[in-house]
């Protein structure tokens, strides 16, 4: 029983985590929730990071190539952290990184636990078997 729960557990983080994360892709792509980082061009580091957001984010939500994309989004947030924050200040709190550290430490785990039973991925490896 502890087994089932934990998997749709695992599933349900994945939803959230991907939901979350993919505000941020479109409040820089489409300004929708507004933000002050909105892109003005794709040719540039915030618009890549924009694209990546969304795109990863939407295959997260979706469960969809989950391991190979959490890798990806896991450095993105790497990046994000050391060149955009921690040159403000030691402390996360203060340089407001204490997000892109979460994000790329749950990507992290996603890219060892998967997506868990509610993903494309798993519907995929159960028509496979």
């Amino acid at each position: 029983m502890d087994e089932i729960w934990t998997a749709r557990v695992l599933s349900v983080l994945r939803i959230v985590t991907a939901l979350l994360f993919t505000e941020h892709g479109t409040s820089k792509l489409f300004g929708f929730p507004p933000s002050p980082f909105a892109v003005h061009s794709l040719i540039s580091l915030l618009g890549a990071s924009a694209v990546i957001e969304f795109a990863g984010g939407a295959l997260l939500v979706l469960g969809l190539f989950t391991r190979p994309v959490a890798f990806i989004l896991c450095g993105e947030m790497a990046v994000a952290y050391f060149t955009w924050h921690a040159p403000r200040s030691f402390f996360p709190l203060v340089n407001m990184g204490d997000s892109a550290i979460q994000f790329c430490f749950v990507f992290l785990y996603f890219v060892f636990a998967g997506p868990g039973p509610w993903s494309l991925d798993a519907l995929i490896a159960r028509k496979r078997a």
